[in-house]
């Protein structure tokens, strides 16, 4: 299930080049501190999805089915965060806009599209997660929304199959804050009701369960037509 994190600008640390070939660089991602969510990734996250998969691809606002705008020219770890250093296409009509909006400023931050799976993060007792792996960081955007205090999700990548890895009440609220774009006091209530729902009816078949599951695919794709 593709997640989306996102930074303000004053964590980004973006910095243009001066030669005006487009390139710039910044922090798609720091560690230790604490986000919107709870969620605090520990140095050495990015190790695994660096080794195995390489640097992500470049968009604007998540917009993975459109033409990459440029290209990570480094993505590495360091003692503050995931460091990269971009190039916007030349001769691009979406990259020139890009470079525009970063150069006056209307550009406030990076966000990583990132995947995780069982056994990457751990409870981290306030309702969010200690995340001490990231499986894949497949892209990193220029995003005109950063999530500084509530992630912007694309739902356009948000796959369906993703409700089958819903397992227990818990994996509901990451699902509803990460893929549904709930806030965490909204994916709480829900996943909390989901619970009383499931404990009152302890004889629900799975008839019933596909049931609710069809109707949260429901749910986002109208979110997905009111957003788009």
């Amino acid at each position: 299930m593709l997640q989306h994190k996102s930074l303000p600008l004053s964590d980004c640390q973006i910095k243009l080049d001066d030669s005006g070939e487009g390139r710039f660089r910044g922090y798609a991602s720091v560690f230790g501190g604490v986000d919107a969510y709870g969620d605090t990734i520990i140095k050495g996250a990015y190790a695994y999805t660096l080794r195995e998969h390489g640097k992500p691809k470049m968009f604007v606002n998540h917009a993975s089915y459109a033409l990459p705008v440029g290209k990570w020219l480094t993505a590495k770890e360091d003692d503050h965060g995931l460091f990269v250093e971009g190039e916007l296409t030349p001769g691009m009509m979406q990259a020139a806009d890009a470079h525009a909006a970063l150069k006056h400023g209307t550009v406030d931050g990076l966000s990583i599209g990132y995947m995780l799976k069982k056994g990457d993060w751990e409870d981290s007792g306030n309702g969010g997660r200690i995340i001490r792996k990231v499986s894949l960081v497949g892209e990193i955007s220029i995003v005109t929304f950063p999530a500084d205090g509530a992630a912007r999700i694309d739902l356009d990548s948000v796959k369906s199959e993703g409700l089958d890895e819903i397992k227990t009440t818990r994996d509901l609220e990451f699902f509803l804050r990460d893929a549904g774009g709930f806030s965490r006091s909204l994916a709480q209530a829900v996943a909390s009701r989901a619970r009383t729902l499931f404990q009152r009816d302890a004889e629900t078949d799975a008839q019933e369960k596909a049931e609710i599951a069809r109707y949260l695919r429901e749910r986002l794709e109208r979110i997905q037509r009111i957003t788009a």
